[in-house]
């Protein structure tokens, strides 16, 4: 729902009813992963995507139905050989698509969820899609309260501990319980959309290739920093992109900076003074990607340094230097894209292969 939450809040705070139909489980090749979103106003106006294009207009008829009735919808899409004409994924996935009917009486809580994705906190949303429970009910989640109930209080219970566990991991994601929330069994399926913080990138170096970087971190979903110490180069004009311009000695702001196994460090700096005492700090945190900038022998040079400053080798294992994927990339827009498909590889498991050159699933395995 994320996608599509700030285009639906003026339908919402105009009183009108719109159908709200999110991608809640996935097999194999299909396009789009769960929490994607599409909604149909009662004028039919369509923002967002469940497939990208094969079954919006299946979904979009459901949706108008869930307008008109109030009843919500499970639907599976997959593929069909059978019938040259049927709704399916051309892709070979299966979707399945909880679509419901969503107004200001239904779902008062969506305008205090929005206030807190604006900002940056924490907040899930649980959804009963199907079995014993009563479809369609919804408990909305926060670090310190909740709202709503999905039937009954061990449920609640129950949804409230692992909401909050995949709220701190950044998990979207299905949950299976009994009636009154008892764990290994399978009456009742929940949908938890986490609308967790964005992760960090923080960019170390403030060059022309920092720049693309925080451009292309912040189109990824990031929420971009970019730090160097000199202040004459580290200026809110030359980083319009980032989120936050700081000027500090960068090993200094590292450790003071809150890191996590989702936040990904770009070091870009280039020069030892800043690189050794910086990757120092960065690869005794949790971060989940560290790169550096730089020549193989740049990099042979750094990691002495390293090893001579105390660095065990098997953090070192940890650094991606020279930073980035290998597409013979030349300018700093060529590089931020070489940087970003190193983190998408590692973040879904990609080979980095051409896919011309690969076999099997697209987009990887899904159950």
């Amino acid at each position: 729902m994320r996608d599509v939450l700030e285009q639906v809040l003026d339908w919402y705070d105009r009183g009108t009813s719109f159908g709200l139909a999110t991608v809640v489980h996935t097999f194999r090749s299909a396009p789009r992963q769960p929490g994607a979103a599409m909604a149909v106003s009662a004028q039919e106006e369509v923002v967002g995507s469940v497939s990208g294009g094969c079954v919006e207009g299946a979904v979009f008829e459901v949706a108008k139905e869930a307008v008109e009735t109030g009843k919500p919808f499970f639907k599976e899409y997959g593929f069909s050989d059978d019938d040259a004409f049927a709704v399916g994924l051309t892709c070979g996935g299966i979707l399945h698509v909880f679509v419901e009917r969503v107004d200001q009486q239904s779902f008062p809580e969506l305008r205090d969820i929005a206030d807190s994705v604006r900002k940056h906190e924490p907040v899930a949303v649980a959804t009963v899609i199907t079995g014993a429970g009563p479809q369609g009910a919804r408990r909305v989640i926060w670090a310190d309260r909740t709202s709503g109930t999905l039937g009954s209080s061990g449920l609640d219970h129950a949804i409230d501990d692992d909401a909050r566990g995949m709220l701190a991991q950044g998990l979207t994601g299905q949950r299976h319980y009994g009636e009154h929330g008892q764990r290994r069994m399978d009456e009742v399926t929940v949908f938890v959309q986490a609308f967790a913080p964005p992760p960090k990138m923080v960019v170390f170096g403030a060059i022309d290739f920092a720049a693309a970087v925080a451009r292309i971190g912040k189109f990824l979903g990031y929420h971009v920093t970019v730090c160097d110490a000199r202040g004459v180069f580290t200026t809110a004009k030359r980083f319009p992109d980032a989120d936050e311009v700081v000027v500090k000695w960068p090993h200094k702001f590292l450790e003071e900076t809150t890191v996590d196994s989702r936040t990904a460090i770009c070091v870009l700096t280039h020069d030892p003074k800043f690189d050794v005492p910086l990757l120092r700090v960065a690869l005794a945190t949790e971060a989940g990607y560290i790169g550096a900038m730089g020549s193989r022998r740049t990099h042979d040079d750094r990691t002495a340094k390293l090893l001579a400053a105390g660095v065990p080798p098997e953090q070192l294992a940890r650094l991606r230097s020279p930073i980035g994927l290998d597409l013979r990339a030349r300018t700093p827009e060529e590089t931020a894209v070489s940087i970003a498909a190193e983190l998408i590889q590692l973040r879904w498991g990609g080979s980095g292969q051409a896919l011309t050159e690969s076999d099997g699933s697209i987009h990887g395995l899904s159950s």
